[in-house]
């Protein structure tokens, strides 16, 4: 027989064949890691006393409904703040920075219950009564997804859909971000 090969899982490179330790040595990949600890807050514009720059909007895109002007941005749980995207997992940089929003809402018409039964009881009295089934009520369930991709990081965020317009109201928080990004 030939000479014998060295235990490829053994901890310790020098222990001999036959010495075989039950369980991991080192945590490795798949084991869990410390998580690292985020960077403390730098703020990056302005300084001791100087003044922050304001930047004017791209033409076009204007903050949305509730804005100040100087507070910066905020979709969902992501904040302009800056040459900064703060994200609850960490900042990013603002330039260069990838937006998107999707859709996963939808909107249902459907004949509420009230109208049926009116236009039951108004048929046995008149005609009028199949009027009722003219009656419709909308409501929008769902999300909207936003993403954003900056210095190799990537965060998401969904919005809930309250109303139709949710998502318009979405994407013009989004290409206003977009404009700042450039």
């Amino acid at each position: 027989m030939s000479e014998q090969q060295p235990n490829p899982y053994a901890s310790d490179p020098g222990q001999a064949p036959g010495d075989y330790k039950w369980g991991p040595g080192q945590a490795s990949y798949g084991y869990p890691q410390p998580y690292p600890q985020p960077p403390a807050h730098q703020p990056t514009v302005g300084g001791a006393g100087l003044p922050i720059p304001q930047q004017p909007p791209a033409p076009g895109y204007a903050p949305g409904p509730g804005a100040v002007p100087g507070q910066g941005l905020s979709i969902g749980d992501i904040s302009v703040a800056g040459d900064q995207i703060i994200t609850p997992s960490g900042t990013m940089p603002l330039r260069g920075a990838m937006w998107n929003a999707t859709d996963l809402s939808r909107t249902e018409e459907k004949m509420p219950a009230h109208a049926i039964v009116l236009a039951i009881i108004f048929f046995l009295f008149c005609l009028l009564g199949l009027l009722f089934l003219l009656m419709k009520e909308k409501r929008t369930t769902g999300y909207i997804q936003v993403t954003v991709h900056s210095g190799g990081r990537h965060h998401s965020t969904m919005i809930p859909a309250t109303d139709p317009n949710s998502y318009a109201w979405v994407m013009h928080q989004v290409n206003y971000a977009r404009s700042m990004s450039v």
